[in-house]
């Protein structure tokens, strides 16, 4: 069978704050040491869309503070990575990511919740870090009308062009969720790509391309198997919303 590309999905960086959205830099540069070991190459998001083989690429969701941490390991490792954003959140005193199934955590741990703003996603543009989009708020894209739903996909793009100075080519669906509705605005919308959790395994759809969530305490063999073609069987991986329940 043809290999496709891999798309990790990590979420927050962090060694104090124990859920499974969160893994420590340790784990993180163990899970692309151990990939890039076993032949997998480095690819940026345009690779993705052009080539097909053992492409890798780590994807950051929610613009946790962690992300520029992160982005070291990566520039170390040689790694392309993209970092998506909630433009809401980027705003400059509201730095803090809102989540009603994380509501718990955000009480215990509140510094946990920190995102990057304008200045830092800037930085990492600099570095060679896509930003994405993860629409204004982190909404359930399925549950708008279209008139919201436009505007969360469309009003967050336009945004981080506007303070990036680049282009926001690529979208990550906030929960993973997306439905043909939500697909076909998103590319009204103007995105190139967007990003599903665990999206489209085939890789037929540009608009519901497929990730690997990695999660905190997994061992890399274990991301290993959800990434091959018998993850879904001999593996239970959570869904983003069944992590954020089990957070």
């Amino acid at each position: 069978m043809p290999s496709v590309p891999l798309v990790l999905c990590f979420h927050s960086v962090s060694a104090s704050w124990p859920s499974v959205l969160a893994v420590t830099l340790d784990e993180l540069e163990r899970h692309l040491v151990a990939l890039l070991r076993r032949g997998y190459e480095p690819a940026t998001m345009g690779d993705l869309l052009t080539r097909r083989g053992k492409l890798l690429h780590a994807t950051f969701d929610d613009a946790f503070a962690g992300a520029m941490d992160a982005a070291g390991v990566l520039e170390r490792l040689g790694l392309p990575g993209t970092v998506f954003a909630c433009s809401a959140h980027a705003e400059s005193g509201q730095q803090s990511l809102e989540v009603p199934e994380l509501a718990s955590d955000r009480r215990e741990y509140p510094s946990e919740f920190q995102t990057l703003g304008w200045e830092d996603l800037r930085a990492l543009a600099d570095k060679r870090i896509e930003i994405g989009s993860h629409c204004v708020t982190h909404a359930h894209l399925t549950l708008l009308d279209d008139e919201h739903l436009y505007e969360q996909l469309e009003s967050s793009r336009l945004r981080v062009e506007d303070e990036l100075g680049r282009p926001c080519r690529f979208l990550a669906y906030p929960f993973g969720e997306s439905d043909e509705r939500v697909r076909e605005a998103a590319r009204k919308a103007g995105y190139e790509a967007a990003f599903g959790l665990p999206g489209n395994r085939s890789w037929s759809d540009s608009f519901d391309l497929p990730r690997v969530g990695v999660w905190r305490g997994e061992r890399p063999v274990r991301v290993r198997l959800k990434a091959s073609q018998l993850g879904p069987i001999v593996t239970s991986a959570k869904s983003f919303v069944g992590a954020f329940r089990r957070s």
